[in-house]
């Protein structure tokens, strides 16, 4: 590893939401510590509206730039890629780390694009080196990695979700104001409002997701996967063909041509395991299959596999975990 000592920070944007930092932000905080070490240097982050940026502390963050403006409580990519780059010149950063999230994916090219910095999105470890920034990164859906090199002064990277992990590594961390200059073409696109299920998992943030497929024969069947997964603290998913049907909303469609799961835990049950299936879920670290058929092509790709009736399966699990939960209280 090349180390290399300078006084720029590492810049880590730390998203929230309604006041609290989601998990991605202490996975990115994390990462950006490996790399400020890699480069004798610290991390600062930037907050948006956060109640409390304290915890930061506690995954190598050494200064929060704190930005609290009511005009950026809801997520605006515009606004937020112009906030971070006011904070990247300010800092004299020359890398900036971001999560993978459907936020993350939106914000990071307009970033890009203000700083003329190179970008380097699905990246999974710390970087071979710094100077130039040589990343690991997945390719072909999860299927391959490639090497990217990143050349450019300052250079953006996108941690892949659940890749790098949280790494505890106390420091003392110092807060700052910070107030930017923001444009009214920042606002271009006004967020009116944001409707969520407040009582579920989402996808997005979940740690472990149950998945649904045409084996369960129809839509009065999917209250053993709810109750599976809320034991479980997961979240619900589906196959493409369950969504077709109407059986569930599209949002929680899953695959190659749905939304992409990078869970620790994924639990597929009636699923049969086709290729864009597998191609959306395939960064799971833990993938479970529950099919009455031996030959499904889910077992090829899963680390364990059960064969037999997902209708008798599914609940025995659910109440054994239940025993199990009441057991270890």
């Amino acid at each position: 590893m090349t180390k290399k000592n300078i006084e720029m920070s590492v810049l880590v944007y730390t998203e929230s939401e309604e006041g609290k930092f989601k998990k991605t932000a202490f996975e990115v905080a994390s990462y950006a510590k490996g790399v400020a070490d890699m480069m004798g240097t610290t991390v600062t982050a930037v907050s948006f509206n956060a109640k409390d940026t304290s915890e930061l502390a506690q995954y190598g963050v050494n200064k929060v730039l704190k930005i609290d403006n009511d005009k950026l409580s809801k997520f605006n990519a515009e606004a937020y890629a112009d906030a971070l780059k006011q904070a990247t010149e300010k800092e004299g950063a020359k890398v900036v780390v971001l999560g993978q999230t459907a936020n993350d994916k939106y914000l990071a090219p307009l970033l890009a694009v203000h700083l003329g910095a190179g970008y380097a999105s699905n990246v999974v470890e710390l970087p071979a080196n710094t100077d130039p920034l040589q990343v690991k990164r997945t390719a072909f859906t999860n299927k391959a990695f490639s090497i990217t090199q990143i050349s450019t002064d300052v250079k953006i990277v996108g941690l892949s979700k659940n890749a790098f992990g949280l790494k505890e590594n106390p420091v003392e961390l110092s807060e700052e104001e910070f107030s930017p200059s923001l444009a009214s073409e920042d606002f271009k696109v006004n967020v009116v409002s944001v409707d969520k299920a407040a009582d579920k998992v989402t996808i997005a943030d979940a740690e472990i997701v149950v998945s649904g497929g045409r084996g369960l024969k129809g839509p009065e069947n999917w209250g053993m996967i709810e109750d599976l997964a809320e034991t479980l603290g997961a979240a619900t998913a589906c196959s493409k063909p369950v969504s077709d049907m109407g059986w569930r909303p599209h949002s929680e469609h899953v695959g190659q041509t749905g939304k992409p799961v990078a869970a620790n835990l994924y639990i597929a049950v009636g699923i049969s395991g086709a290729i864009q299936h597998l191609a959306g879920i395939n960064a799971s670290k833990t993938k479970v299959v529950i099919n009455n058929d031996p030959e499904a092509p889910f077992f090829k790709a899963a680390e364990y596999g059960v064969v037999g009736d997902a209708f008798e399966i599914v609940p025995k699990l659910t109440e054994k975990l239940k025993e199990f939960k009441a057991n270890n209280a």
